[in-house]
């Protein structure tokens, strides 16, 4: 299971991630690829061979994912089963799953859109998060400041409402078809608060006034949560250091790192994707705090 989660204990592991990423990534290159109708007509073929082959190798990833699984709980903690299961039921088993499924949807239901079925190809690509915590990261960061991000959404829906509440009493009778009803103007109001130009131009000196007071609120909103985001982010790696150099202080406490505690280190840090730089930091800070301590 350590091999095919990229883990670096072993070293065929480097080599199982860089051919699963290939794979991905070639995949996601075909979907896009595929769907430009003059290089379909001439690669079809080659596509289809290529979607065949990238199937046989995913459905096979998923088995041994499924299978290697088992082998981490003994029989009094529940079988191979519990850890197979929550695997298949888990974020990155379902992604595996839907990795596959496409293919064997269009051998069971022939007629089925094509489009909707490079869409969930085009899924694989969540793969990679495996080997990238970005992703995780991310819905990490998000999920510590759910509240902050509920506080702006609620401002963001309070603004909503008002400026296409305005845009309507403004513009409702100079432009029916676009402001005849609040709901129509809340369209008009998430495209300018989102994007900061509507896709109606207000035709009253009220309704541009409006129009300009929403744009500059979808710039402040826009500032807001990127600015959650970022704190959301360098906390999350601010708490990873934190986590790391715990660990770091209790192997150097008797001065003697024994070859699993390295090893345990060296998965941590690619666990939190630190760079050796910055564990090089980490150590002499705490030798140096660790030297200070026993002046």
């Amino acid at each position: 299971m350590e091999v095919l989660d990229g883990s670096h204990k072993y070293k065929v592991s480097k080599y199982v991630e860089l051919l699963i990423t290939t794979v991905v990534l070639v995949n996601c290159s075909a979907v896009i690829l595929d769907s430009v109708p003059e290089i379909h007509a001439i690669y079809k073929d080659f596509f289809h061979e290529l979607e065949f082959w990238s199937v046989m190798f995913f459905t096979l990833e998923y088995i041994l994912r499924v299978w290697s699984l088992g082998a981490r709980y003994k029989p009094e903690e529940g079988g191979a089963w519990r850890g197979r299961r929550g695997y298949i039921f888990s974020v990155f088993g379902l992604v595996d799953f839907f990795a596959t499924m496409p293919h064997y949807l269009h051998m069971f239901f022939p007629y089925l859109d094509l489009r909707i079925l490079r869409v969930l190809r085009l899924l694989r690509i969540l793969k990679l998060s495996k080997y990238n915590t970005a992703l995780q990261d991310l819905f990490q960061a998000v999920h510590s400041e759910r509240r902050a991000f509920g506080s702006a959404a609620f401002l963001l829906l309070i603004a909503t409402i008002v400026s296409a509440s305005l845009m309507h009493f403004a513009e409702g009778h100079e432009q029916p078809e676009f402001f005849g009803s609040i709901p129509h103007s809340i369209y008009w109001s998430i495209i300018t608060i989102t994007s900061g130009y509507g896709n109606v131009e207000p035709v009253t000196h009220a309704g541009e006034i409006i129009a300009l007071l929403t744009g500059f609120l979808g710039v402040c909103m826009a500032a807001i949560m990127t600015g959650i985001v970022a704190s959301a982010f360098a906390t999350q790696m601010s708490r990873k250091k934190s986590a790391y150099q715990e660990q770091l202080i209790q192997v150097l406490a008797d001065d003697n790192i024994s070859d699993a505690e390295r090893d345990g280190l060296k998965r941590l840090q690619n666990q939190f994707r630190l760079t050796d730089e910055e564990v090089q930091v980490m150590v002499e800070r705490v030798k140096a705090d660790k030297k200070a301590a026993k002046e």
